[in-house]
């Protein structure tokens, strides 16, 4: 199937390393000319280097804070100049939850909560905010929320309230831009492969006696048995990042395996 992505332009916030990577290589294999953001400039720019090598599509890193709103409209103001225009924004930019990291009411702090919302939220709404009139005065774009599977689950404040908001987020956009010929869903992974897991699976499997493989497979709770690749939340990113996705709008896409029990309608 021909996606209808060849020449198309994107923002990938978060695109660095992990799903965000992965998300802009998927795109730039089909055709887009991808602009990567995050805050660290050299893994950054060895990131674009090494997308922009294996598809041969123009690959952009710029350094950036999407806590900073003048730092966001200097990101897409700067793809404007660089690619002619943008048609695609993917915002993956957010702290990576730390399973050390309080879950409990009474350890719940103002700021820990405040920290969360900061990126993955408000900073969603940042750059939403700045390719919106881009996407408005040519008629088309998508933008694709990159949540989790937190929000589906009571298991730390923090976490569910910044993963609900982001699915807030996308249906009020939705709603409101989608007869303007943009369309808005957040995708939901859920345990992912990414170069972070990896790295902790084998640092510890180099202190235990279980292969990295064995480690994997006991963090495994979904109907497929098998955990998620980061290319495979990027297979369904890039699908709604293409023309053949109108009919799917302000909905939520869980990429996580499937989850045991629950029906969800």
């Amino acid at each position: 199937m021909d996606l209808g992505l060849a020449g198309k332009r994107a923002i990938v916030t978060g695109g660095s390393r992990g799903i965000g990577k992965a998300i802009a290589l998927g795109l730039a294999r089909e055709g887009v000319d991808v602009v990567i953001a995050a805050r660290d400039a050299a893994v950054l720019e060895a990131t674009a280097r090494d997308i922009a090598q294996e598809t041969g599509r123009r690959v952009l890193g710029v350094a950036t804070d999407t806590g900073d709103d003048a730092a966001v409209q200097a990101l897409v103001q700067r793809t404007v100049d660089e690619l002619g225009g943008v048609d695609i924004l993917v915002n993956s930019a957010a702290t990576p939850w730390s399973a050390g990291a309080p879950k409990d009411f009474a350890s719940t702090t103002d700021e820990i909560v405040r920290r969360e919302i900061e990126i993955k939220v408000l900073g969603y709404l940042r750059t939403a905010r700045a390719v919106a009139p881009h996407f408005v005065e040519q008629g088309w774009g998508r933008i694709i929320n990159i949540s989790g599977l937190g929000a589906r689950q009571a298991n730390s404040i923090a976490q569910t309230i910044r993963n609900v908001s982001v699915s807030a987020l996308t249906k009020n956009l939705a709603d409101e831009l989608g007869p303007k010929g943009i369309n808005v869903t957040v995708v939901h992974p859920g345990l992912t492969r990414t170069e972070r897991l990896t790295d902790r699976l084998t640092a510890q499997a180099a202190s235990g006696d279980s292969t990295v493989a064995e480690l994997e497979a006991a963090l495994v709770k979904n109907s497929i048995r098998r955990v998620v690749d980061a290319s495979e939340v990027a297979d369904v990113v890039t699908f709604l990042a293409s023309p053949r996705s109108i009919g799917i709008t302000g909905d939520a896409i869980a990429v996580g395996g499937g989850v045991p029990g629950p029906v969800y309608y």
